[in-house]
């Protein structure tokens, strides 16, 4: 006799990625009083990907478009990240950044931070050459900015403290789980996984490098493909790292969403410099070993990536050469901090700390996406409604918190100031 298959499990909202965004999610649904929730995570353990493999930065919301999404979740996102790690004793500090010019041609550039940062409502002060080196004295700069909000701290830590508390509120965790793809039907949302379909009255997808897989996988054009930049981070070691006391970063290329390589003082006491930023051989692609074929070929393919590469090669070349030369590495690091060599690096013991890689989505005209990009297959008010996040790498794990609350408001048909 064959018994009746189980039936599969049903919740209000299933959030399909555990990392910081995803928890995030979770940790708002509770507290705007959803008792049936669910998150579902293809890894064992919470923040696996980019929220345990980034500089482990609190951003001040200085860089971002003013009015954009970015700019307004980042800043809301520094004074919440540092009150929670307050409030549940995980570790943080707020030891401030130097943004240093190095070169004339970099002057305007870094007045548009400043012009950026103070519409931002984040506290900007203007550096000479003498007031960068009373602030870190081993960096070498013609002008620079003091940002004191900037701060670090441990996201790992944080998003294993919302898995406990969402836990503790009875919220359902499946992990080691994988999501296949997610169907909306007239009455519910199937969640189709590895281990069993899920159903739920609405679904948000916090997949990060996957995201665009799962929304294409659904029947969903997502618009966007998610192109994965490797980025390398070494220990800065010697009297030059001991001297660091905070965050150096150079003023950004504002063609790019990328930083620039930088050094930064963790909560560990331990110095890192990077990343840099190129091309990962697969989505998960932590070293030049790791290669997926059928990911490369996708991403190699895709029109959107082969316009970019076709205006930035010259960047992706030097990028390239600062991951397979440490001396290059070095080199970039000694325009701030002269003096820095080769034997200064060393790749960190920690596996998490040596690379990480960034989720970017491109559109098909080859632009990178600049601001967070959350996207709903179907209206609240209409029935059930898929949310696709699609784009939120930095500062998402700084911005994770009111993330959370945006995007449950959308979810709520509510409208977000």
């Amino acid at each position: 006799m064959t018994l009746p298959a189980a039936p599969s499990p049903r919740h209000d909202v299933v959030v399909v990625g555990g990392g910081i965004v995803g928890f995030a999610v979770l940790h708002e649904l509770l507290a705007a009083g959803h008792t049936s929730v669910a998150l579902v995570e293809r890894e064992h353990t919470a923040g696996t990907h980019q929220t345990g493999r980034n500089s482990n930065v609190i951003h001040s919301g200085l860089y971002y478009a003013p009015g954009s999404l970015k700019a307004r979740l980042a800043v809301e996102g520094c004074a919440e990240t540092k009150a929670f790690c307050a409030e549940h004793d995980l570790p943080w500090q707020e030891c401030g950044k130097v943004v240093v010019a190095t070169e004339a041609d970099e002057l305007p550039r870094m007045a548009e931070l400043v012009r950026r940062g103070r519409a931002n409502g984040v506290e900007v002060h203007e550096l000479d050459e003498a007031g960068v080196r009373e602030r870190e004295p081993a960096v070498a700069a013609i002008a620079g900015l003091w940002v004191p909000s900037t701060g670090i701290c441990d996201y790992g830590a944080i998003t294993r403290r919302l898995a406990d508390l969402a836990a503790q509120r009875g919220a359902v965790l499946h992990t080691g789980r994988a999501v296949r793809s997610v169907a909306r039907r007239r009455d519910d949302v199937v969640v189709h996984t590895d281990r069993g379909d899920l159903l739920a009255g609405q679904v948000v997808v916090c997949a990060g490098l996957r995201s665009d897989e799962i929304a294409r996988a659904s029947g969903f054009d997502p618009g966007v493909r998610i192109v994965p930049f490797r980025g390398e981070y070494s220990d800065l070691v010697g009297p030059i790292g001991e001297s660091v006391r905070g965050l150096v970063y150079p003023v950004p290329d504002p063609a790019f969403p990328f930083l620039g390589v930088h050094a930064t003082r963790g909560v560990d006491g331990s110095v890192h410099v990077g990343p840099n930023a190129v091309l990962a051989l697969a989505r998960e692609g932590y070293d030049w070993r790791t290669l997926r074929v059928r990911e490369l070929a996708g991403t190699l393919t895709d029109p959107g990536f082969l316009t970019l590469a076709g205006k930035q090669w010259r960047y992706g070349l030097g990028e390239m050469h600062r991951s397979l030369s440490r001396p290059a590495m070095a080199a970039a690091v000694a325009r701030m901090l002269p003096g820095v060599t080769a034997d200064d690096l060393r790749t960190p013991h920690d596996v998490a700390r040596r690379a990480g890689v960034r989720a970017q989505a491109i559109r098909p005209d080859g632009s990178l996406v600049d601001d967070f990009l959350f996207v709903q297959d179907g209206a609240p008010a209409d029935g059930p409604s898929v949310l696709h996040v699609l784009n939120a790498p930095s500062p998402a794990a700084t911005a994770a918190l009111p993330i959370g609350r945006e995007i449950v408001a959308r979810l709520e048909g509510k409208s977000v100031a």
